[in-house]
Order: structure tokens, then sequence, then C-alpha cells
């Protein structure tokens, strides 16, 4: 803590100070920008979505034959250093990468979500299904079922719960991580978010906080309303 000064008092006074200036030119919020903000918010949007539907469509499949209940160590475990490697790299360094590849736009902004989204899923998607109960894939098994009948009709349903939930939950997450793929030139609110504090318009940046914070929150919502919806009937259904 010492060497990062965060016992000199000096600091902490000035540090204060600086906040209190800042947060005062943070008010009012400037609602003629509101349009413009709510042209990126649904951008941003866009890219969460799509990047949260393709990275789901690449883990399950990797998760599947990564799960060391029904396949080979020397096959689980090229697939979990593989999604491990790309879960190390957070989505704003793929969003970089993409720009890099395909140039400024939304697209390169969906692709590193795609592939965050691919590396966090797949983990959790593949200790889930080690999770499931033996005696549920031995019962399955006992009925002459070959791997992929095990994994059709044993291993997903019995997972479906957590599917669902964590794929509901990487959205939310992904609309966040969407907010800031403009800072690299990947499309959405965050290019004006960095636009406002480069110009010090912060009234503008205001107004951009206060629309993700309003859009994350009726994400966070409705999310919760789809998982009480489905989740206890689904669970309804494989306990009948």
């Amino acid at each position: 803590m010492g060497q990062m000064d965060l016992l000199d008092a000096g600091r902490w006074s000035k540090g204060g100070g600086n906040l209190a200036e800042f947060s005062k030119s943070l008010f009012p919020p400037n609602l003629d920008v509101l349009p413009t903000i709510a042209g990126a918010m649904v951008e941003t949007i866009q890219i969460a979505f799509v990047g949260t539907i393709f990275g789901f469509l690449l883990a399950l499949p990797l998760a599947l034959p990564a799960t060391r209940t029904l396949f080979h160590p020397a096959i689980t475990s090229v697939l979990k250093l593989v999604l491990g490697a790309v879960r190390t790299i957070p989505a704003l360094l793929w969003a970089i990468v993409f720009v890099v590849a395909f140039g400024l736009g939304p697209a390169a902004g969906a692709l590193g979500i795609t592939f965050y989204t691919l590396g966090y899923l797949g983990k959790l998607y593949y200790e889930a299904f080690e999770g499931v109960d033996q005696e549920v894939l031995q019962a399955v098994k006992g009925t002459g079922a070959n791997r992929l009948q095990l994994l059709r009709f044993a291993l997903v349903p019995e997972a479906a719960n957590t599917i669902l939930s964590q794929l509901l939950f990487m959205f939310e997450y992904n609309v966040r991580a969407s907010s800031i793929m403009g800072f690299v030139g990947a499309g959405g609110i965050g290019f004006y978010l960095l636009g406002y504090v480069q110009l010090l318009q912060y009234r503008n940046l205001t107004t951009a906080m206060l629309a993700t914070l309003v859009v994350v929150l009726v994400i966070d919502a409705v999310s919760a309303r789809i998982r009480s919806l489905v989740l206890p009937r689904r669970a309804g259904a494989i306990s009948r």
C-alpha cells in the first residue's frame, strides 16, 4: 500500500477535492444529446446480443466433448486448454484484434464479445455437465444408450437450467462490456463516452452513463422475469 501512495494523506485530500470538482461538472445532464445516445445504445445492445448468441453457439458444442465424465482426458484436456486460453483475453482486447482484422465498426465489437463469451460459457457449461448426477447417466446408459444419446437425453436436459441461466447472465454482462467497445473503435456507446471525456463534455457524459444504467437495469429485470417463468417450469418438467 505504501508503494502505491495509498497512505499519503495529502494525496487523499487532493484527490477528494478533484473528485468534488469533477462531480459538480457532471450535472445537470444535457438531454439534448439523448437522441444520439439512444441510437448508440441500440447499437450497443445489438453488439451484445449478436456476440452472446454466436458465443453460445460455439461454446455449447465445445463444452460437451470437454466433459471429463464422458470423454477421454486427451480430448477434454485439449478443449479445456483452448477455452482457457480464449477466456484469458478480455473482450476489449479481442475487439482490438478484430478492429485490426476487419476495420472499425460494430462487427469488430460483436466478434470480440463472441470470443469472450465462448471462453466464459464454455467453462461454465462443461463444469455444469460434469456436475450432473452420475446415477442419472448410469440409468440412461443402462438402457443401451450410446454417447450421443447420453448427451441428448441425459446431460443437456439435466443441465438445461444452468445453460439458460448462464446465457441470460452472459447477455446482461455483455451489454456492460459492449458499452466500452467504442473505446477502440468497435462501435456502440463507448465511442461517445470516450469522446465526451476527451472533450471535457461531462454533462453529455452523465447523459450517456444514465442511459446505459437504465438499459442495464431494464435488461436485468427482463432476464430475471424470464428466469422466473422458464426455470421453475423446466425444473417441474424434469421432476415429473
